[in-house]
């Protein structure tokens, strides 16, 4: 090893405990604007309740515009609905811009939107699908956040991206679920790094398994979702509800946190996925069950064709 690179390792080792510690600055939602995508159900909607009880005024976006307008008028007063296709620049650009006009601001983005591609082998994958999902989780983050940042930097404000630890780990039979996420996870990364000279800042919240709509449909409802499912290791197939992961959102916004985990089973991977992910890539790929999986998907996906043809 060089004395240059020693020396950046001792640096970099040095500097641990302080990025571990959490930040002692408090950001206080009361009397801010928060614009949630994906705010009509889920995560999203919880996240909008628990903002807007500490005082915050919450725009609650969503590809349904009904299911939007109905969450809002659940909320009361201090939320509206709003309707848009995050994978539509155009059309979430302007969804932006009336949340401004309404409230005259914007404070907090949390980029919450995402969906679940139908479960498929990368070689038997309908390109179409894998367009859509990082159309909406990928692209949809940067259509949100991207047309709100001269806001949050003037405001001094906080962005929240949301990623998965499905980002960690390899995505056998969901792999455009995974790229979107990991994407999100370095823009997230980048954001934060950009907007410091500032004074607004950006984090990056991380989920393993929640227990929402998307969830059921993805591993309950699907017996190959569920044997997929199936193959985490205790604790990480732990399920917190959706109440759960927006207060880990919302807590995380209240300290301006990088970085948020939950459930916490999650956080030893997180720190160590650089090492255990070359073991788990030679376990996974060599796994029985997971080429019995693969072998019994495609054959699902072939069939299902020739009965459509």
């Amino acid at each position: 090893m060089s004395a240059n690179t020693f020396h950046t390792v001792r640096q970099l080792l040095r500097a641990v405990p302080a990025a571990l510690a959490r930040s002692p600055e408090q950001y206080d939602v009361a009397g801010k604007v928060v614009v949630i995508t994906g705010g009509a159900t889920g995560i999203g909607f919880a996240l909008a309740r628990l903002l807007r009880e500490r005082g915050a005024r919450v725009a609650l976006v969503d590809i349904d515009g009904a299911a939007a307008d109905a969450a809002a008028a659940r909320l009361g007063g201090r939320a509206i609905g709003m309707r848009a296709d995050v994978a539509d620049r155009a059309d979430t650009r302007d969804a932006i811009a009336r949340v401004r006009e309404h409230f005259g601001g914007i404070d907090v983005v949390v980029a919450n939107a995402g969906i679940v591609p139908k479960p498929s082998s990368i070689r038997l994958m309908d390109p179409a699908d894998f367009d859509r999902v990082l159309a909406v989780n990928l692209t949809g983050v940067f259509n949100t956040i991207h047309p709100a940042l001269d806001d949050i930097v003037a405001a001094r404000g906080h962005v929240v991206v949301v990623s998965s630890c499905a980002a960690f780990a390899p995505g056998m039979g969901g792999s455009p679920y995974m790229v979107s996420k990991a994407g999100v996870e370095q823009f997230g990364r980048a954001l934060r790094v950009e907007l410091a000279a500032s004074g607004a800042t950006a984090g990056v919240a991380y989920f393993g398994v929640v227990d929402t709509e998307m969830t059921h449909g993805t591993l309950d409802d699907d017996d190959m979702g569920a044997e997929f499912g199936d193959l985490l290791p205790w604790p990480l197939n732990k399920r917190i509800s959706a109440a759960e992961a927006a207060a880990s959102i919302a807590d995380g916004i209240a300290r301006r946190a990088p970085r948020t985990i939950a459930p916490a089973g999650w956080e030893p991977y997180a720190m160590l996925r650089g090492a255990l992910n070359v073991v788990l890539d030679q376990q996974l790929s060599t796994d029985e069950r997971v080429r019995s999986l693969t072998n019994r998907l495609e054959q699902r996906i072939r069939a299902d064709r020739t009965v459509v043809n």
